[in-house]
């Protein structure tokens, strides 16, 4: 294990913050056991013992301050790896001047300051006893300390303002007590601050016996009273702020967990499962929040607050998918997309063949489908799975000025395609609420206007146009004779854009670029997509490849969404 590895490791222990149960529990018991026997020796050492148990106390001393030692040493040199912010020599310096850093160093490092200094034997058991600082330390690990450090912290400005009117109406009140009393009883009351620490005195028990001068007027103990009362206040306001705040962190922890949880319930529904014409294991595309509740007995807005919470998973409108024709209604359901990317997913598995998808975020499942084919066929993926919904634009065209990411994509998908005699396949969605239903439900596009079904294309989108129209021939036919589903080229949609990415990207002169659009009834709603999938995955590995290529190891696998996926 090098330097490095073990330094990752230690950071590993000593982040707090982590939830992992490896090693992490081990080592806090270890550390509270360490710390109550430190803390039990130097009680039991003021007691008056026998010379042989002061013997094996004097051991226990030596070895829990090595012990701390070395363990405080390690804290402060991984204190880079745990937070960003303790990098350097300065970082460093600024965790040993933290709270829990600090206590660290004070119940550690003076120890050895007397074989440096001869101080006096007062100042020695001044250095001994800072050890039980350590008793401190153990609130790292107490779950009810971090909640009620967290409730003064998030209460601290009522704290602040309760406390301000508090002293506020204590200085006005001893001002006024002054006017009454100096004329009575000079001595006692001989100036303003001799009034104010009256005041105040009330409030701490009276340690320097101030109060044994009351006021005698009736003024003056009209203002006693009131001071009397606002004694109570001082103490009951703050910790009436101090108990409502610790209540709400309790809550706020209670509900941690229970998103926590409901989070793992969302995952767990998108289990994989055998699709059996394909023997595939495949995450579902989409669950309705009706089959989640029904499954994980969830409210509709804990299921929502669960996916707003989890990175890769969205809400999703299935009734843009359907047709207006069919008069569609909201059918709300969760999708569980994957991102490796700032923008999404991008795969490169080294082929000749990407599959693009540039509106993922927007169009339910497409990402999936297209994901799919991309793992059947062993071809790179690139997908925008992230993005605002209004204003919305697809990465389908480059336009200026380029959306978040946009940049980052355009460049991955350069590199994707920079091979040579490269092919991709745009996959977008078609006949949806907005659309009417066409006759062909795949439809191809080269380049050229809507309506233009010649292969004569000028410019075309293909470098090698005679095995595109080999592949869409052949693709054609056997999509009929299988699925009896239709394709066409360029017979609905119109191709011949300059802001299409194939013509704004800086692409190699052989490439060859494809757009198909897919009906949404074919991708989403159909019981055979995963067998169309591989379908499409197997006519371009035959046809543009020459190839055949192994099932997955991925499709076989049974776990919970796109985890262990290739990223």
């Amino acid at each position: 294990m090098t330097a490095n590895e073990l330094k990752h490791h230690l950071a590993a222990v000593f982040d707090d913050n982590l939830h992992t149960r490896k090693w992490h529990n081990v080592v806090d018991y270890l550390i509270i056991a360490m710390i109550l026997l430190s803390t039990l020796e130097i009680f039991l050492s003021t007691f008056d013992l026998h010379p042989a148990i002061r013997r094996v106390l004097l051991y226990i001393d030596i070895a829990t301050l090595i012990f701390f030692t070395i363990e405080v040493s390690l804290r402060i040199w991984v204190a880079p790896l745990v937070n960003p912010a303790y990098s350097g020599w300065k970082g460093r310096l600024r965790y040993c001047f933290s709270f829990h850093g600090f206590i660290d160093v004070v119940s550690t490092y003076p120890f050895y300051l007397q074989w440096l200094i001869p101080f006096p034997v007062g100042w020695l058991k001044v250095l001994r006893m800072s050890r039980t600082v350590r008793l401190f330390r153990i609130s790292r690990y107490m779950k009810s300390w971090r909640l009620l450090t967290g409730a003064i912290y998030e209460k601290r400005r009522e704290l602040l303002i309760s406390m301000q009117f508090l002293i506020i109406i204590t200085f006005i009140l001893s001002l006024i007590l002054f006017y009454c009393e100096h004329d009575r009883q000079p001595e006692a009351y001989n100036n303003g601050f001799a009034s104010v620490i009256w005041a105040f005195a009330q409030y701490i028990g009276d340690p320097g016996g101030f109060a044994e001068t009351p006021p005698i007027s009736v003024p003056g103990k009209v203002i006693a009273c009131i001071v009397g009362l606002l004694g109570i206040a001082i103490v009951a306001v703050p910790a009436g702020i101090l108990g409502a705040g610790f209540t709400e962190a309790i809550e706020k922890e209670n509900h941690k967990e229970a998103l926590a949880q409901n989070r793992a319930r969302l995952l767990k529904a998108f289990e994989r499962k055998l699709d059996r014409p394909t023997a595939m294991q495949i995450v579902p595309f989409f669950r309705t929040l009706a089959d989640i509740q029904s499954r994980f007995h969830l409210t509709c807005d804990e299921m929502i607050e669960a996916v707003e919470s989890t990175p890769g998973f969205r809400l999703i409108n299935l009734a843009a998918t359907v047709p207006t024709d069919r008069m569609p209604h909201d059918r709300l359901a969760i999708e569980h997309y994957h991102q490796n990317r700032s923008y999404g997913q991008m795969i490169d598995r080294g082929a000749a063949v990407t599959i693009v998808s540039p509106s993922s975020c927007i169009d339910p499942t497409v990402g999936i489908f297209s994901y799919y084919i991309a793992l059947i066929g062993g071809f790179n993926y690139i997908s925008r799975e992230v993005g605002e919904y209004a204003p919305y634009r697809s990465f389908y065209t480059v336009r200026q000025p380029l959306e978040e990411g946009q940049p980052d994509y355009n460049a991955d998908l350069e590199a994707l395609i920079d091979r040579p005699g490269a092919w991709s396949f745009t996959i977008l969605a078609a006949s949806g609420a907005n659309e009417p239903e066409y006759p062909t439900q795949f439809h191809f596009g080269i380049g050229g206007d809507k309506g233009d079904e010649s292969f004569d294309i000028t410019p075309p989108m293909v470098a090698d146009k005679q095995k595109y129209i080999e592949f869409f021939n052949g693709f054609s036919a056997r999509l009929k004779e299988k699925f009896d589903l239709g394709a066409d080229t360029g017979r609905y949609h119109s191709t011949s854009s300059s802001l299409l990415w194939p013509r704004q990207l800086h692409l190699p002169a052989d490439s060859s670029n494809v757009i198909v659009r897919i009906a949404w009834s074919t991708m989403l709603w159909d019981a055979r997509r995963i067998r169309i999938a591989a379908f499409i995955a197997d006519e371009i590995n035959s046809t543009i490849l020459g190839r055949e290529v192994p099932a997955s190891p991925d499709l076989r696998n049974k776990t919970f969404g796109f985890t262990g996926y290739p990223t």
